[in-house]
């Protein structure tokens, strides 16, 4: 990733970040399960108490021109989810045991932490590692987005003096007031590890350092809803679904949905319902002012239409829509067009919708997925609206993906809910189809060391007939 070269002052600024949260660190090792917990708690309830979250929220669209005020209220649910599954779990000590292989696991923290955290996320991003970092016994140290860094810092500060009222160490958490690239390449050198959740860019920059990173992908969610959903009541549930995932912080977030593929049949209904719940659908004239405005002719996704609302992309783009609409929807440039130089099909991290149709039985939805996936958003994540057990296993055999939806809002469900079993997280890996080391949420286990305590078991080893089964030569154990 370039950048200018690091300045001596910023140096000496990340190293003495870097010093203190080591010698935080060391004092946070020390504390029993009990009292880790208690911190847990107490730095989520200091942000998530809606008259501190609330003012976070606006001054972070204030500070970014990023999302939506209401969108990034509800975001403080994550926190909570957190925190839920961090107090079920243990952190301090053993873990677990398994008796039966003779092992017993112990928690170790993995040291200082350097998080990259994205404009779109400016609080939920460090309150919510925060909570898992302290869990585990570790110091971070945040380089906030420079388009927000004020808010950034100011959830920092927030979540320090909670720290230091319970008689911890404050420089558990701290935040470069000033980031830059350059400064965060060398805070990333200096600590022991790097949860990058953001551009590709920085995430590629993050893997350069040598420093063990976790990254998270692009996404270009995509949903299928297939021809089970039949029912008028079916239809407006897949609708609303995509409703709520489509404008959530205005479509800011890489699991909103991105793209639909919709089963012929009913492939009308669902457009209907679709504009009942808020779409607005784009002509074709008003599709091609869109496409100007989201992307140049090289297909590069143009910053000034990110995560903004409909109304404001569509006067953007020159024409206006009503001010009930929650969405803009397109055909995609052409009801079946998916491919690099067809750009709907690619992320759109704004109000925009792409709707495609397939035709016939099952295998034609996954071929487009596939396509659209060979665009952009592999590994990511992807959607399913359907009862049949069939599709769904199909799905999940055939999606280049690390996470799929069944039945409900994709933005809501990837990265965890009261709803469904996902850990919750903010940072989502997204395998080696995505250029990241792990294809699952980025969770408490990442943030530890585990160290393996192996006791003598009975032997287990097979006889070479079970072992080779057909391959197995009798002197196979003969020189």
């Amino acid at each position: 990733m370039a950048s200018r070269e690091v300045t001596p002052e910023e140096i000496a600024m990340i190293d003495e970040l870097v010093k203190k949260a080591h010698a935080a660190q060391k004092i946070l090792e020390t504390y029993d399960q009990a009292r880790i917990d208690r911190l847990c708690q107490a730095v989520a309830a200091a942000v998530c108490d809606m008259k501190v979250w609330a003012k976070l929220s606006d001054e972070a669209v204030d500070e970014t021109a990023l999302g939506s005020k209401a969108s990034k209220r509800n975001k403080r649910n994550k926190i909570k989810l957190i925190l839920r599954d961090c107090l079920r779990q243990k952190s301090v000590g053993i873990i677990e045991e398994l008796p039966e292989k003779g092992i017993v696991k112990y928690a170790k923290p993995a040291g200082v932490i350097a998080s990259l955290v994205p404009t779109t996320n400016p609080c939920l991003t460090p309150a919510g590692q925060v909570v898992y970092a302290i869990k585990a016994r570790d110091a971070i140290v945040c380089s906030p987005h420079p388009r927000a860094k004020n808010v950034t810092n100011k959830c920092i500060n927030i979540i320090r003096e909670t720290l230091k009222r319970e008689g911890a160490p404050e420089d558990i958490i701290q935040g470069i007031p000033l980031p830059s690239i350059a400064a965060s390449i060398e805070l990333m050198k200096r600590c022991d590890l790097t949860i990058a959740t953001g551009g590709r860019p920085m995430v590629k920059s993050a893997y350069s350092t040598g420093v063990p990173a976790y990254g998270s992908g692009a996404g270009n969610a995509t949903v299928i809803i297939d021809d089970t959903c039949d029912t008028p009541e079916r239809q407006h549930e897949a609708a609303e679904n995509t409703m709520i995932s489509k404008t959530s912080d205005y479509g800011s977030g890489c699991s909103c949905d991105g793209n639909l593929v919709i089963h012929e049949s009913i492939y009308e209904n669902i457009v209907k319902e679709l504009v009942n719940v808020g779409a607005y659908l784009a002509n074709e004239e008003e599709a091609e002012k869109l496409k100007k405005v989201m992307w140049d002719e090289n297909g590069h996704r143009l910053p000034n239409t990110v995560a903004i609302s409909p109304q404001k992309l569509a006067l953007t783009a020159g024409f206006e829509i009503p001010e009930d609409r929650k969405f803009i929807a397109v055909t995609g440039g052409g009801i079946n067009d998916i491919g690099k130089t067809h750009f709907f099909s690619s992320e759109k991290l704004t109000t925009l919708l792409a709707l495609f149709k397939y035709e016939g039985e099952f295998e034609n939805a996954l071929d487009m997925m596939r396509k659209i996936f060979e665009v952009g958003g592999k590994g990511h994540s992807c959607g399913l609206y359907s009862f049949s057990e069939d599709h769904i296993n199909r799905l999940g055999m055939a999606a280049p993906v690390s996470r799929i939806m069944i039945r409900q809002p994709n933005n809501r469900g990837n990265s965890g809910s009261a709803w469904n079993g996902m850990p919750p997280t903010s940072s989502m890996g997204c395998g080696t189809w995505g250029g990241n080391i792990v294809s699952e949420n980025i969770t408490l286990k990442h943030y530890m060391n585990t160290t393996w305590v192996a006791r003598p078991m009975p032997k287990d080893m097979p006889s070479n007939e079970e072992l080779f089964g057909d391959f197995n030569k009798p002197d196979m154990d003969e020189e």
